[in-house]
Order: structure tokens, then sequence, then C-alpha cells
């Protein structure tokens, strides 16, 4: 299959070429010159914010592997400040993951492209980057593909919208697409660093404890293309790790720092994740094989 490979100079981009190298004929496109490991493929120079130049890296694709976005608000009021001095337009994360997958699609749709399966992210439910000082209403745990979405920054908003942007083109014009929500997407060298400084928590965290490696977001990624035929036309998945980030139990974190949440934790065990990857798992066969805890 002639894969179209977007945002492929980003961090999880080498791990998807990886992935799909011995079984597929791979497009890589981005900004930015990709890694040496992987400059050997055919790389298009293009930008997603430009139509002509989707245009060019979906010619003569079957598949889209849509990593490429802009992966932090820079609009939000704590971020502004350092997207400034990197000199980021503010409205740079809306128009990437956008007007960009919009721009994508459009190519898509000409080309005649059968399937597409987009990097989302855990945020689109809406629990980071939180904007007012409310909390993320939880209604249960682990969250799964149900839950409510509650997004007030660009990036989660952008990545949930995203979903149904997809899901659209799926009821238009039958492009089979994927959505997967990584949450914490880490690699071999931060896993280590993980293990190495791993602590008691000090408080609450926003994101969960939650995280994936690198390598099973690239597998869950290869499972969702090649298996598109025996899933629904269009898809959503929550793509994190079975266990947390935390030295502690996840029913202990609650009740140290959420208290208000113990009803809802009653079933939780060990470090069992607050998201659930069950939906996935039963989809494709997919298993996260990558450990921190094993490198302690």
């Amino acid at each position: 299959m002639k894969v179209l490979i977007t945002g492929a100079s980003g961090r999880l981009g080498s791990y998807v070429v990886r992935e799909l190298a011995d079984k597929h004929e791979l497009i890589l496109t981005s900004r930015r010159k990709p890694p040496e490991e992987i400059s050997a493929f055919n790389w298009i120079h293009g930008d997603l914010t430009n139509f002509e130049d989707c245009q060019r890296a979906v010619e003569g694709v079957e598949a889209i592997q849509h990593l490429g976005a802009q992966p932090w608000p820079v609009d939000h009021p704590e971020q502004r400040a350092e997207a400034e001095k990197r000199g980021i337009p503010f409205d740079a994360t809306f128009k990437s993951n956008m007007l960009g997958t919009y721009y994508l699609m459009q190519a898509a749709v000409k080309e005649g492209v059968k399937v597409v399966v987009m990097t989302g992210s855990n945020c689109a439910l809406g629990h980071g980057y939180r904007i007012s000082n409310t909390p993320f209403p939880i209604q249960f745990l682990p969250i799964d593909e149900t839950h409510l979405c509650y997004p007030e920054d660009t990036y989660s908003y952008s990545k949930r919208a995203d979903e149904d942007l997809l899901a659209s083109y799926t009821r238009a014009y039958g492009i089979r697409t994927y959505v997967t929500r990584p949450a914490g997407i880490t690699p071999e060298e931060r896993r280590i660093q993980m293990a190495k400084h791993a602590g008691s928590a000090g408080g609450w965290n926003t994101w969960m404890w939650c995280w994936v490696g690198s390598e099973d977001v690239a597998s869950a990624h290869r499972l969702l293309m090649e298996k598109a035929d025996e899933l629904p036309p269009h898809d959503v998945y929550f793509l994190n790790g079975n266990d947390t980030t935390a030295l502690e139990p996840s029913r202990e974190l609650v009740e140290k720092f959420k208290p208000e949440l113990l009803p809802l934790a009653e079933k939780m065990v060990g470090h069992q994740s607050f998201l659930c990857n069950e939906k996935l798992k039963k989809a494709v066969g997919w298993e996260h094989k990558t450990s921190w805890r094993n490198l302690r």
C-alpha cells in the first residue's frame, strides 16, 4: 500500500515509518527535513496549511497516516509568552490542526484515498490546558470514549473537532477514518528518565498520570490502517498504557488527592490507567508492550 505520513519530522514520525516500512511504500511530508534515520524515504517538503502542498503530497497514495499538528495551544494565556519567544503566530494551533486537516482531507477526496488514520489526543476530553477556574468534571472512572468532552483551549478543541471533521468525510465520501487519542507519548529515552526520577506524587495530576510508549502508538496506527475493512467506517480510540506514571496505586491517588471521586474509583486495581484502552484492544488486537517500571 502506498502510504503518506504527515508530520514525518515530528517526534512520532520515525516510529510510524519504522512500523510501516517493511510492508508499505512510504511518502513523507513535513515542514522540516526528517531525521537522518528515515531520510532515505521519499520526502515532500510541505505545509499542511497550504492546499497545493497537500495535493502534491497526497498524489497517488491509498492511505494517510496523519501525524502532523501544532502540539500545544500557542494562544493559551499561559503559553502565549513562550510562543511569542519562539516566533509562533497566535493562530498557529487553529490553522495547523483545523485548516490543515481540512486541506488534507479535501486533497484525499480528490485523490480517492481509502483510509486515513489520525493522531488525535486525549486532550480532546478537555481535562488539560484549562483556562477557566472550573475543574474538569470527571463522570466515571476509568474514562472511556463515551465520556463527554469539555475542551476550553484551541489545541484540545481542534483535536476534538477533527474527530467530527473526519467523521463527516466518512459519511460524505466513504473514506474510512480513525482517530487515536494518545496520552503522553513516551520514547525509550524518556521512559528511562521516568524510571530514574520516579517519586511520590505531590498532588493531583491534571493529566492523570497517563502515558503511552511511542512504539505502541506506531503499532496501533498500523493495525487501524491494515484492519480498516474489519472496523466501523469511522471510530475514535483512546491510546494509552495500561498503567500510570505514578508509584502509588491509582485508587490511593484518588483517596489522597480527589477523595470526592472515590465512589467512581472503587473497582480500580493496582496502577490501572485512568483512561480505558479496551476499545482499541478489542477492535484490532492491540497490546501495550513498553514499560517504564521494568527500568527501575
